[in-house]
């Protein structure tokens, strides 16, 4: 193993750990305690947990072993190992936790909003190096490979709101269950902030010169679920015609990007700009500006027309 890639092994880790933590303590110190079940594989233990006091921590391991498996099957074990590593973490994190961390039950807009931070900041390092917790994110993204009609994002909000709404009759809360909405809601504009920057809108432009860019775009769609250009280009010294790879990512996809590229040829000539503004599937809609320009201009009339 070279030292490079020892380094990246060894942040890969401190990352999956540092987030697994942010997220066991918001587990414990407010949803859990305040019978809370904020969607997911953690809100079905919680409700577990609150019926017949299994620890959160195992039944998440154990709900995840089956998806785990399945993912193996179906993208390869090298695809899901930093998923294994996250979720044994937080699996054992979060009954570690509930020993020391002390549970605050005060304000529950308070404990909504706290926890809404502590999910979106654990999940946002846990995601930013290539990994996920397991659970309905990663069953949304393999039934996504076999359906790729079904938007992810809706399957993922529809199983994490029936889990809030199944949360309401276990604790016998509505108002529980409106401050789990204030949690997901908190967690996933946090986590859009954090990975996507203020403008969903811009990410990172690349132009890879190399023999393998067909390898390494394979990879790319594959594994990042992203899609890339070839350019039929010619090298003006040499006078040799090959293909140039043209690819956008957002800023938090960079990181795996590089890996691959590295892997594929660690000679590969690489050009990275800034992508401004980006429209299209898997970034702004263009459709969503039309309309909002639209309304700017409707306003814009209306005022004028006041007296």
């Amino acid at each position: 193993m070279d030292r490079n890639k020892g380094k990246q092994l060894l942040l890969d880790f401190l990352f999956l750990l540092a987030g697994a933590a942010v997220y066991a303590a918001g587990v414990n110190a407010f949803t859990a305690p305040n019978n809370i079940a904020a969607g997911g594989v953690t809100g079905v233990a919680t409700m577990l947990n609150y019926g017949f006091g299994t620890p959160i921590g195992l039944v998440v391991f154990l709900i995840n072993v089956p998806i785990v498996v399945w993912a193996v099957l179906e993208i390869g074990y090298k695809l899901v190992a930093k998923t294994m590593v996250a979720i044994v973490l937080s699996s054992v994190l979060i009954d570690l936790f509930s020993h020391f961390i002390p549970a605050y039950r005060g304000d529950p807009i308070l404990v909504a909003l706290f926890a809404g931070v502590c999910e979106g900041v654990g999940l946002s390092l846990t995601f930013i190096r290539g990994a996920t917790t397991g659970g309905t994110d990663m069953v949304a993204r393999l039934l996504g490979r076999r359906l790729p009609h079904l938007s992810m994002g809706k399957l993922m909000l529809a199983v994490d709101g029936l889990v809030v709404v199944a949360s309401a009759f276990v604790f016998g809360s509505v108002e529980n269950a409106m401050y789990a909405c204030i949690v997901i809601f908190v967690s996933t504009r946090l986590i859009d902030a954090i990975l996507y920057g203020t403008d969903v809108g811009t990410g990172k432009l690349y132009f890879v010169m190399s023999p393998k860019v067909r390898q390494m775009g394979e990879r790319i769609i594959g594994e990042m679920d992203r899609t890339v250009t070839y350019l039929d280009s010619k090298g003006g010294y040499s006078g040799d015609a090959g293909e140039t790879m043209l690819c956008v990512v957002r800023r938090f996809e960079v990181y795996r990007l590089q890996q691959i590229i590295r892997e594929e040829d660690k000679d590969a000539f690489v050009i990275v700009g800034e992508a401004g503004e980006i429209t299209g599937e898997g970034f702004r809609s263009m459709h969503s500006d039309d309309k909002s320009l639209k309304e700017l201009v409707q306003a814009l009339r209306d005022k004028g027309k006041k007296p």
